[in-house]
């Protein structure tokens, strides 16, 4: 393991919960090992480690770049991450009120409606 894998699986745990984690890590088959070693070590150990702005703000950019290009299934999973990067629910809006402005109202509404009922289902089971 190298020590970029380590910081990622840190930083991963710190900002999706031990829990995500923990399943994401049982589900891990042969076949999607190096795939989850490659985001673990780039996205986990690289990007979300570095220290040049914080979780809030990285937060809120990756809502809003994945709303902004379609790929809402990652939306709730990042919703739901944000209890422990410290972005509010104000944050959030914002972040897809740019969207609505520079990549398009119907990418936003979905990814406002997704963000709806992932903070529901946060309020009904903490």
């Amino acid at each position: 393991m190298s020590d970029r894998y380590a910081q990622g699986m840190k930083t991963r745990r710190a900002v999706l919960g031990d829990a995500h984690v923990d399943r994401a890590e049982a589900a891990k088959t042969d076949f999607d090992d190096p795939f989850q070693t490659l985001i673990t070590e780039g996205a986990w150990g690289n990007v979300w480690s570095s220290d040049a702005i914080t979780h809030r703000e990285r937060s809120m950019l990756t809502l809003a770049l994945l709303a902004a290009t379609g790929n809402f299934e990652e939306i709730p999973m990042h919703i739901r991450a944000t209890a422990r990067t410290g972005a509010s629910k104000q944050d959030v809006i914002e972040a897809f009120q740019h969207v609505a402005i520079y990549a398009g109202v119907p990418r936003a509404n979905h990814a406002i409606k997704l963000a709806k009922q992932t903070y529901a289902e946060m309020e009904e089971t903490p």
